[in-house]
């Protein structure tokens, strides 16, 4: 009888073996888990997250559009939108038609952009967060009698108009054809004040809605 029972304890521990050694194998894996996730800066949680879709576009970033077609449209040129607290530069053409005499090209010029900065944005612009302040309808003219010669006259007056409005107009015509290049463009109104001098800053450019172009006087022809 006790060697029937010695032989029976013995088959149960073999039975018994491979279970054991299936847990021996297996119990190494959650500590070393653990130790790779601590060792990537990730803490390990067994709570699932959800960190939300990707964005689509990054904000005040656009693709670039094709020369071939830019140039078909007109005349390349750059306009100041705003986007977020600043404002940004958006590619655009506009027409001018051949053979315009220089004084008659600045004012077309200004004209062409003010239509592009009044437009609405495209959608494309609008995901990427661009806007304007510029109210459609603006137009501009050349100078009166006793002007500089390189003044524009808008159908608003400069000091009408919102912070946000005039730094984009002051910084589009001064980094373009309607001005001398200096960073800086002559501004009127429709009534009789003296046109005066913009320039458009970098602290215009990062804080349009605060800081308004510094202007100063000129002198008429």
């Amino acid at each position: 009888m006790r060697e029937q029972g010695r032989l029976t304890n013995i088959r149960r521990r073999i039975g018994r073996a491979p279970a054991r050694r299936r847990v021996l194998r297996g119990a190494p894996a959650l500590p070393l888990l653990a130790v790779l996730l601590a060792g990537c800066g990730i803490r390990a949680t067994e709570v699932p997250t959800d960190f939300g879709p990707a964005p689509s576009r990054v904000r005040c970033s656009l693709g670039e559009p094709e020369p071939s077609a830019q140039e078909s449209r007109g005349m390349p040129v750059r306009v100041f939108l705003r986007c977020g607290t600043s404002l940004v530069t958006v590619d655009r053409a506009v027409r001018v038609p051949e053979g315009a005499a220089d004084s008659a090209r600045r004012v077309l010029v200004a004209q062409g952009l003010l239509d592009q900065l009044a437009a609405t944005p495209s959608a494309a612009e609008r995901e990427a967060g661009y806007s304007t302040a510029v109210p459609g309808g603006t137009t501009v003219s050349g100078p009166r009698p006793g002007d500089p010669a390189d003044t524009l006259r808008l159908s608003s007056a400069p000091g009408d108009l919102t912070a946000h409005a005039l730094a984009q107009i002051v910084c589009t015509f001064s980094d373009s054809a309607a001005a001398e290049g200096d960073g800086s463009v002559v501004l009127g109104g429709p009534g009789e004040e003296r046109p005066l001098r913009y320039a458009c800053t970098d602290e215009v450019r990062a804080r349009p809605g605060s800081e308004r172009p510094p202007s100063s006087e000129v002198a008429g022809d």
